[in-house]
């Protein structure tokens, strides 16, 4: 199984020509009824190898961490998972090119520099009695740990989802940063969630730089938008269901619930126009449980989570199935600067 990038790899390198990829590209579009730039695709796994090599690059890292907590402590287990996942991405990222091993590997290496950072910065502030603020301070050095070790991953093996890293951590640091300035908790969800909502704007607008530089989506550059949208989602969806008062563990009222459908209509409107299902999925829990309580209070106490799950369930697999034809409808309607901008609904022939 090949993906989409490589394919494109092997018309760079003169391994097939542009003509013959796109034949392989409509064929395969004419199988599954929908263009490929509509599926959305992304490499994960070329076969069972892939899964063999991802559970023993986690057990290696989890040895190799817990040889270091146990021995000498915390920095030592997150500077010894470091080491390992690095030394294994030599192999299996930048010589073998395996998608699952190199993305749990790129994983483990950013989170284990941030927890080693974090617990450094703890260990120079005190005896653990720590004030908000320095609590904020331990976050931003864990930011910072992560995000410098992100960059130096993705200059050594430049895999897509390193990108999405190095912003998730740079939006960590914002968000503590913010939390230490305010000296407020940096878990109160009421102060950041601002913050946090023109945070995934950024992010998602950057994911969106990527995706109109690509806008058939035959390389690389369509893999790091896909790790970014993913990043953007939750960022955006969470403070506006926030302020609507679903996240709080209170009853979500009828306008409440009301509110957050339309949210998430405008959400489908958005994903079906750039052609990314991110914000969909990151909206879902928050639709099912606005849903439940809806039905909840006109009386379906018994089946008001059956009955949300069908409803839910049966319009994703109606938009799933004609995805391609309502994104159509719906491009056809829009500005030709803009629609010149996003995605294209159908794979043109490579020239």
């Amino acid at each position: 199984m090949y993906s989409d990038g490589e394919l494109q790899s092997a018309v760079d390198a003169g391994a097939i020509s542009p003509a013959a990829a796109a034949a392989l590209r409509d064929h395969v579009a004419g199988l599954r009824a929908t263009s490929m730039v509509d599926e959305e695709q992304f490499r994960l796994i070329t076969g069972f190898n892939d899964i063999f090599v991802s559970i023993a690059c986690v057990l290696v890292v989890f040895a190799a961490g817990a040889v270091g907590g146990t021995l000498v402590g915390g920095i030592a287990a997150g500077v010894l998972v470091a080491i390992a996942s690095w030394i294994m991405a030599e192999v299996f990222t930048r010589r073998r090119r395996m998608a699952l091993p190199s993305i749990i590997l790129l994983l483990t290496f950013v989170t284990a520099c941030g927890s080693a950072t974090a617990l450094l910065a703890a260990k120079i502030m005190g005896d653990g009695n720590f004030s908000q603020r320095q609590v904020a301070g331990i976050m931003v050095a864990a930011a910072i740990g992560a995000g410098l070790a992100a960059l130096a991953h993705w200059r050594r093996f430049r895999v897509a989802i390193t990108v999405a890293a190095a912003v998730g951590a740079l939006v960590l640091l914002v968000l503590a940063l913010v939390g230490a300035v305010r000296n407020a908790p940096t878990a109160d969800a009421g102060l950041i969630a601002g913050v946090a909502l023109v945070c995934g704007i950024g992010v998602f607008a950057y994911a969106m730089r990527w995706d109109m530089s690509d806008r058939t989506r035959t390389t690389q550059r369509a893999d790091i938008a896909f790790w970014l949208h993913l990043v953007a989602a939750p960022l955006i969806a969470h403070p506006l269901f926030y302020w609507m008062g679903v996240t709080t563990g209170g009853t979500v009222g009828v306008a409440a619930a009301i509110g957050v459908i339309a949210v998430y209509l405008v959400f489908a409107l958005v994903a079906l126009a750039v052609d990314r299902r991110a914000l969909l999925v990151s909206a879902l829990a928050y639709v099912l449980v606005a849903l439940a309580q809806l039905f909840r209070s006109y009386g379906a106490i018994k089946l008001n989570v059956a009955l949300t799950a069908l409803v839910i369930g049966t319009a994703l697999l109606c938009l799933s199935a004609w995805w391609h034809a309502i994104r159509t409808h719906l491009l056809a309607r829009l500005p030709d600067d803009l629609r010149a901008r996003l995605p294209e609904s159908a794979r043109p022939t490579l020239r």
